[in-house]
């Protein structure tokens, strides 16, 4: 990729980059560092950054209507308050259903009627333990589901802008698959799981998505420096290089809902790659759709 392209580079450096989200409220964009427990807000405006650090590992983050945040961390789903000069308020919501060392919440976001889903995994995907289910989040603060099971690396949500086909992914190198179904939006209910996109014999797995106004999946190729664009009928139509190996998430905001902010991943820290872990905001050219608030 031309880096001229690229209108912000974070400062911070993320070991494991997700959920950026864009707050129009505040005219701000956020994202989460997993690992560190940390929530960053970049205000484009003032081009400031500011960081939170919360007591478990944040896994995404999703926008509710007063402002606040739905947190998915390592322990439940968390109503997160944040403070200018203290540490954010965390309330329990609903606690993870698998129990045991090792599992946390992964991708999640809204649905276009505003209802949560978020799903969990494995974090040793060494050990490849196909035990991630996806679940969503009641208006009784209850989880229903499973309504995918034995995932390894669940990641890819996204919803059409009508909000009838819903996508998923699996992201874990034995995997690589995008499904899609058809989705209830009076109920939330996803039935007819069929296979989307298959990743494996092209760069990049899977990982996060974001989703544009003329019904196309944008899904970050991890381990593949790009991102790429398909078209509901399942065809790459556009594909953008990246200057990180591993761009982990992509999302859609700004005034105009025209910047993609792409976060990313680095494991090691001694790679001496400078762009490895950056987050970063470009402009492709296109509408994308922005979150239902919960």
């Amino acid at each position: 990729m031309n880096t001229s392209m690229i209108e912000y580079v974070s400062s911070t450096t993320c070991q494991v980059g997700e959920s950026p989200l864009w707050h129009p409220a505040q005219t701000a964009w956020f994202w989460v560092d997993i690992p560190s427990k940390t929530l960053w807000r970049y205000q484009p405006q003032s081009g400031t950054e500011t960081s939170w650090t919360t007591p478990e590992m944040l896994a995404n983050i999703a926008l509710r209507k007063n402002g606040e945040f739905l947190a998915a961390m390592e322990t439940g789903l968390f109503y997160l308050s944040l403070n200018d000069t203290s540490a954010p308020t965390c309330e329990l919501v609903a606690a993870l259903p698998e129990k045991g060392p090792g599992i946390r919440w992964n991708d999640g976001r809204t649905d276009r009627q505003g209802r949560y889903w978020s799903g969990s995994m494995f974090m040793d995907m060494g050990a490849a333990k196909a035990i991630g289910n996806l679940y969503r989040l009641t208006n009784d603060h209850q989880l229903a589901g499973p309504f995918v099971s034995e995932l390894l690396t669940q990641n890819g949500l996204a919803w059409s802008p009508d909000g009838k086909t819903m996508y998923l992914s699996d992201s874990h190198p034995h995997r690589q698959f995008i499904w899609r179904f058809d989705y209830d939006i009076s109920t939330g209910t996803p039935s007819n799981q069929t296979l989307f996109f298959d990743m494996r014999d092209i760069p990049g797995r899977p990982d996060g998505a974001a989703m544009d106004i003329d019904g196309c999946y944008w899904i970050c190729g991890n381990d593949g420096s790009v991102v790429y664009r398909m078209t509901p009928a399942g065809k790459i139509d556009r594909k953008i290089d990246l200057p990180m190996k591993k761009p982990a998430m992509c999302s859609f905001g700004g005034d105009d809902g025209q910047s993609l902010l792409i976060t990313s991943i680095r494991p090691d820290p001694s790679d001496p790659d400078p762009w490895a872990g950056k987050t970063i905001l470009i402009r492709p050219g296109v509408q994308g759709m922005i979150d239902t608030p919960f």
